[in-house]
């Protein structure tokens, strides 16, 4: 085996504040220490053992695009919740588009404010 765990997931982001808005405030990722990167852009959050690390796009830079609706076939992470219902009210209260399973399965999905799809699940034991 190469491997054993994911390290971390990378995104690009248009508007850093915004993005720091959502990872930081709303799925409550704490922020972590990130090395000086000269004029790249960024912020690092810790995610359990992973990180999440996202990257301020230059202007002009190409990097392709998140699809156009919540879509869970796209690439994406998924962060473990606890309570599947109790998160589903938050998002719904928000007014948050949720792709959703149920509580059985425990899978929904939503998108950041750059379009990146974000899965939230919560695994069963």
């Amino acid at each position: 085996m190469i491997t054993d765990a994911v390290h971390h997931v990378s995104f690009a982001v248009r508007d850093l504040a915004l993005a720091k808005q959502f990872y930081g405030e709303f799925l409550g990722l704490p922020e972590i220490e990130r090395p000086n990167m000269g004029s790249l852009g960024g912020v690092w959050y810790g995610a359990g053992p992973s990180q999440v690390h996202l990257i301020e796009t230059p202007p002009g830079a190409r990097l392709g695009q998140p699809p156009d609706t919540i879509n869970p076939l796209a690439n994406h992470v998924a962060f473990r919740i606890d309570d599947y219902s109790k998160v589903l009210d938050v998002m719904q209260q928000r007014g948050i588009e949720v792709m959703q399973t149920n509580a059985q399965l425990g899978q929904m999905w939503i998108r950041d404010p750059d379009g990146n799809i974000i899965e939230l699940i919560e695994p069963k034991r």
